[in-house]
């Protein structure tokens, strides 16, 4: 009988397990069962915060650069970099992880450090950057990360205008002449699992400001002052699939970058080499902290198992919590879902015993599909 070959796909479980740390207890618990297994690990995530770690799981090299926050303090923030591709985390530069507890700033967090970032790829000679937007603390309009890379926006009087998403009532002109040369001839993929459009009802400050401590009232000037922002720089490209992603960054790098927008996970998948690694597999496990029906849009476990069912190869999840029908899984490509959940009903202990346990699931999947 032929060995089977096992891919571990998996993204993180927020909060307890990296994407890496996930392979590799999922790894151990497969080989207790099955010692002769052949298990190959391919960290994945979705444009959103764990994208460049999973990057340098895959052979990317770690770099760093001092940038500034969400609140104008200096923070350390990583990229990977592959021969001229690079992978920019915008949640590394100006993400909810920078802000200090229970400290929010809806209406002036800034991404000049997002642009700070996308410049240290620009200097490390890339020519291809993939952009992934996600866990923002921000809701600029991307103003801010332009700022860094050469725009200016003005007010009435001809002075810059304020930070964030609140100084954008404000602006008189948007001066683009200056934005970075070297971005013309870069090709910039916008990566999101998020296609709401900038302002509205699904735009960024209604569907996601109250995650980054924004009142109602914050929500009514932000919508107002992104929707006079897009008057002034285009409104059209407002409307497009992903100009509303991490507080309205898509519109900023569609609108005046020339970024095109794809599905976070399958830019991902692309990137880290998926479909070589499925083409040796005879089963795929896939998973995220909760599998419930955001991980059917677009979220890396749903982009995983579709290529896999796409393949012919059978796909299994592991999680820590299952919100979803056997028959949604199964619509999704998932034969199977194996929850933490099911052997440690305690929420608080599930996360805190999340290897052990995890590696407990993996065994189960071995008896099940391997023996």
């Amino acid at each position: 009988m032929e060995t089977a070959r096992v891919l571990v796909a998996a993204d993180k479980f927020k909060g307890s397990l990296t994407a890496v740390q996930v392979a590799e207890r999922v790894t151990a618990g497969l080989r207790r069962v099955a010692p002769g297994v052949r298990v190959e690990t391919l960290p994945v995530a979705d444009g959103g915060d764990g994208t460049v770690a999973a990057a340098v799981a895959a052979g990317f090299e770690r770099r760093e650069a001092r940038v500034t926050g969400p609140l104008g303090d200096p923070v350390t923030a990583a990229y990977a970099l592959r021969d001229s591709t690079a992978v920019v985390e915008m949640a590394e530069a100006s993400g909810l992880q920078h802000l200090p507890d229970g400290v929010f700033a809806p209406l002036t967090a800034t991404t000049y450090g997002s642009g700070e970032l996308l410049r240290a790829a620009l200097e490390a000679g890339a020519t291809t950057i993939v952009f992934g937007v996600g866990g923002s603390a921000t809701t600029d309009g991307g103003a801010g990360m332009l700022a860094a890379l050469g725009a200016r926006f003005l007010d009435a009087d001809g002075k810059p205008v304020g930070p964030g998403g609140g100084g954008l009532a404000e602006l008189a002109e948007a001066d683009l002449s200056g934005l970075d040369p070297r971005l013309k001839d870069v090709d910039l993929i916008l990566a999101s699992d998020v296609d709401n459009p900038l302002t509205g009802p699904k735009g960024a400050p209604e569907v996601y400001g109250r995650q980054k401590g924004a009142s109602e009232e914050d929500i009514a000037v932000l919508d107002a002052a992104l929707t006079h922002y897009a008057s002034v720089l285009g409104p059209e490209t407002a409307s497009l699939p992903g100009a509303g992603a991490a507080g309205g960054i898509g519109y900023g790098a569609l609108v005046a970058l020339g970024a095109r927008f794809r599905p976070g996970i399958e830019v991902m998948l692309d990137v880290l080499g998926f479909a070589p690694a499925l083409a040796r597999a005879t089963l795929v496990i896939t998973g995220e902290g909760s599998l419930d029906e955001q991980t059917l849009h677009g979220k890396a476990p749903a982009g995983v198992a579709a290529a896999a069912r796409e393949a012919g190869i059978e796909v299994v999840a592991v999680c820590g919590r299952l919100a979803l029908s056997q028959e949604a899984l199964s619509g999704a490509g998932i034969a199977r879902a194996y929850a933490l959940a099911e052997l440690e009903p305690d929420p608080a202990v599930s996360m805190a015993q999340a290897g052990p346990l995890l590696e407990r699931a993996a065994e189960s999947i071995a008896r099940d599909f391997l023996s």
